[in-house]
């Protein structure tokens, strides 16, 4: 059984591993039309959703979790180890690229904010990971502000990158933070 990095507790909030109850919760909010505005997949399955999300503890490439504030769930992480790009040799599963959802009832608290970070803390403290990404829709303002306040730099400005239902093609930010970045900075959780 793998070395989970959770949990991570910040203030009122615990980062944690899923439980059933707890994927219920997730579905309430995944499938919301505003939660889904700049998801690249707008809709999941229920009966996949909850397959996934109850096959993280037994990945060793997967270390999802929940944003748990006072009991409540509010929000999920995604991190995934991956390995990196370059010559034969390279060391594998050094990467992790990191995502997130919050439910809308609990946006404009720093929920977001938080859990990336947490995200990052679990990926170079708790995985020793040596560089983490994670992408946003350029019109995703909300997303662009919790990534630079987690203390990830803007790579990549992919122009027309991403295919969007109601607008065509839409821009993509690339965001990534190094290790030795993390550790010189000062915002951990």
């Amino acid at each position: 059984m793998k070395a989970s990095p959770w949990p991570i507790r910040h203030g009122s909030l615990t980062f944690r591993e899923a439980g059933p109850a707890d994927i219920e919760t997730l579905l309430t909010f995944r499938n919301e039309p505003g939660v889904n505005r700049f998801m690249v997949r707008n809709h999941v399955d229920p009966v996949m959703f909850r397959q996934e999300w109850l096959e993280v503890p037994a990945s060793d490439t997967d270390y999802s979790c929940i944003a748990d504030e006072d009991g409540q769930v509010v929000a999920m992480g995604f991190l995934d180890v991956v390995d990196g790009y370059g010559q034969p040799g390279m060391p594998k599963r050094t990467e992790g690229v990191i995502g997130y959802i919050v439910d809308p009832a609990a946006s404009g608290r720093g929920v977001g904010t938080a859990l990336a970070r947490a995200l990052l803390v679990a990926a170079f403290d708790g995985l020793g990971l040596r560089r983490v990404t994670a992408a946003c829709n350029a019109d995703n303002r909300a997303s662009v502000r919790v990534l630079e306040r987690a203390g990830m730099r803007r790579e990549q400005h992919a122009v027309e990158a991403l295919w969007h239902t109601e607008l065509g093609w839409v821009d993509e930010y690339q965001y990534a933070v190094l290790a030795r970045e993390w550790r010189g900075q000062k915002i951990h959780c």
